[in-house]
């Protein structure tokens, strides 16, 4: 439609179009891409108010926003069904705000600064939940959880067919927790907990004797429709492994992870008896037992070869299968699982200390298509290993991180994978040339790619890699722990307009403030910057960054960066004045990873576009001064005068 202006000339407005048809063209995207069209004019600004009031869907999660800034977006809204919010930055005072009765789905992540209030009003307010997530509650000190707490929970959401508890149950009474989970919803399929000890488990699990019934009478399981479980442990034992297998008739998908903090006793261990006793009831598709190495460095030691030959009986019909830590099992035990699970698609093996390069050697000859190849720390695996693996043209995911004797003989194998997305390749021995081999065919599918430590590459492979490339679906890329990369390098990539989200360098002593001004500056396209698509930058101890590279942190450059790595000590005062100018920043300077590892990303790969993510910080800060900005100014102009 067009109206008259001053000059007598057309011109187009959609004050003439009818609120109602452009509130139904919003619906259809994300709550990010709402509020930043709200920027816009005055008429996409009042659609939107309206619109929050009546959308099915509200995720928030790449942002931690303040009660403040939640409240106008979350409105009173009855048609609401699927809540998902990074609680960072909220508490008990949030709970009047996110909490309604229409609600089907409900995801909060770090919740650390509730208390378990937060559980026993979703029991009271959720009553139709049919999925729920709840990440890192009453986590900080002075937050406290209750066993009554979860008993409202579970006794109010009657309905939870999902549930992902991610924090610490152990901390809930042990007389009182099976007791309490007999409350839970029937229809419950789905449950994951983030840290529960496993005598807890086995006696949650545990048929018990029902009350005023004969002692012949034997109670079905507390949680007899489960089919995902997915534990985070003390110990994985015999008992609780055979208690899980034989109390849970319909489960398919079981996911085990242990960390020790001292070696276990045989009494709590896993052993072959334990792994004979998977199974039992034949519906098992993927199953994850892993050995964490956090705290000690310790393996299965009481499993071998038998306990994977009695465990490959029972399981033809695996899709997926985990196993770290088995440092007893040969290539005899590893080639069993492949030769008796035809329908395997998922292979991960972990700190498999034995697993040499004969378990591949006949995989041509077997059924298997295998899409994703996990071989972290395996140290006799080889070039011919890779090789082939490689036959395997269907090949998504291929993570060889640790695999120290791999060089650019498997780069030439890997070369001829038209499909590949994910090839992790950190601490092997490939070299500037071995990289040229992924041109042209795989580097146009990669969406991931690492190389962190890898001490032979230099600024030549990166040109090999790149240069002259075109390159559209990579977002991310590790280059960290690489002594020889430098500001050249990080030039060629900027040049190759390569709109990366994640960006990792820690590490690198060559990197310095060139590096950061070509990020910032350097254009992906005629519209765009290349610093906008960056979502994470991590610039740890990298030997050449100083205070001049914070000028070129602040607004507006990097304006969908959410996560920044840099070394603390380079001027504390900017660092400290770049996370208050950047509320929605989250600034690391002690050296810890970055992002977030709550996701497999392998199976969901970059589903969300971020394109829109400063505006929406833009629309949430609509009318704040500028003092922040002048603070990063005066940190800037003292560190200047102490030079």
């Amino acid at each position: 439609m067009t109206e008259k202006n001053d000059d007598g000339h057309g011109v187009e407005s959609l004050d003439f179009l009818p609120s109602t048809l452009l509130e139904t063209i919003m619906t259809k995207l994300d709550v990010s891409s709402i509020c930043s069209v709200a920027i816009t004019c005055r008429t996409f600004k009042s659609c939107v108010s309206n619109i929050l009031s009546f959308i099915p869907n509200f995720h928030l999660l790449e942002i931690a926003p303040s009660v403040d800034l939640l409240r106008p977006l979350l409105p009173e809204n009855p048609y609401l069904r699927s809540l998902k919010v990074d609680c960072g930055k909220l508490d008990d005072s949030a709970i009047e705000i996110l909490l309604r009765p229409s609600l089907r789905e409900l995801c909060l992540v770090n919740c650390s600064d509730f208390s378990g209030k937060l559980l026993s009003e979703i029991g009271s307010m959720c009553n139709n939940l049919r999925s729920l997530c709840l990440g890192s509650v009453a986590e900080k000190r002075g937050r406290a959880i209750h066993i009554s707490d979860l008993e409202e929970l579970l006794s109010g959401c009657t309905q939870l067919e999902a549930l992902v508890l991610m924090f610490d149950v152990s901390l809930f009474l042990r007389h009182n927790f099976a007791r309490v989970w007999a409350l839970a919803s029937k229809k419950l399929t789905s449950l994951e907990i983030g840290y529960i000890s496993s005598v807890m488990v086995t006696e949650l699990l545990s048929p018990n004797l029902g009350f005023n019934q004969s002692p012949n009478h034997i109670q079905s399981s507390i949680l007899p429709s489960i089919q995902k479980l997915c534990l985070s442990v003390d110990y994985i034992t015999d008992a609780m492994v055979s208690t899980i297998s034989k109390g849970l008739m319909y489960l398919s998908h079981l996911d085990l992870r242990d960390a020790p903090i001292i070696e276990p006793r045989v009494t709590f261990d896993l052993t072959n008896a334990g792994l004979q006793l998977i199974n039992q009831h034949g519906k098992l598709k993927h199953l994850s037992l892993v050995r964490s190495q956090e705290f000690l460095f310790t393996y299965f030691r009481r499993v071998n070869d038998l306990g994977l030959l009695l465990m490959a009986d029972k399981c033809a019909n695996m899709e997926s299968i985990y196993l770290g830590g088995f440092c007893r099992v040969t290539d005899t035990g590893f080639k069993t699982i492949l030769h008796s699970c035809s329908k395997l698609y998922k292979l991960r093996v972990s700190h498999g200390t034995q697993l040499t390069d004969l378990v591949f050697h006949d995989i041509s000859a077997t059924s298997l298509s295998l899409l994703h190849v996990s071989l972290r720390w395996c140290n006799l695996i080889t070039n011919y290993a890779v090789a082939n693996l490689a036959s395997n043209k269907d090949l998504k995911v291929l993570d060889l991180r640790h695999c120290r004797n791999l060089g650019d003989d498997a780069l030439r194998a890997i070369r001829n994978l038209p499909k590949l997305k994910i090839l992790l390749l950190d601490g092997s021995d490939i070299s500037d040339a071995g990289l040229a081999y992924l041109r042209p065919r795989v580097i146009r599918s990669l969406v991931s790619l690492s190389v962190r430590g890898c001490k032979k590459l230099t600024d030549k492979g990166l040109s090999a890699l790149f240069d002259g490339s075109s390159i559209t679906e990579l977002r991310e890329l590790d280059l960290s722990n690489l002594p020889n990369l430098s500001d050249n390098g990080v030039l060629l990539l900027a040049k190759s307009r390569i709109p990366i989200f994640e960006l990792r360098m820690r590490q690198c002593p060559l990197i310095g403030d060139t590096s950061i001004m070509a990020l910032a500056s350097m254009q992906v396209d005629e519209d765009r910057w290349h610093g906008n698509s960056l979502r994470l930058l991590d610039l740890y101890n990298c030997g050449g960054i100083t205070q001049l590279s914070f000028r070129w942190l602040k607004k507006p450059y990097f304006p969908r960066l959410r996560w920044l790595g840099v070394t603390g000590c380079v001027n504390r005062d900017m660092v400290d004045a770049l996370a208050r100018s950047r509320p929605f920043l989250h600034v690391a300077c002690h050296g810890e990873e970055l992002g977030s590892e709550q996701w497999d990303s392998s199976d969901g790969l970059f589903t969300h576009d971020y394109d829109e993510v400063d505006e929406l910080e833009q629309w949430l800060l609509e009318g704040e001064g500028e003092s922040d900005d002048e603070e990063m100014v005066d940190a800037e102009d003292n560190a200047e005068l102490l030079q």
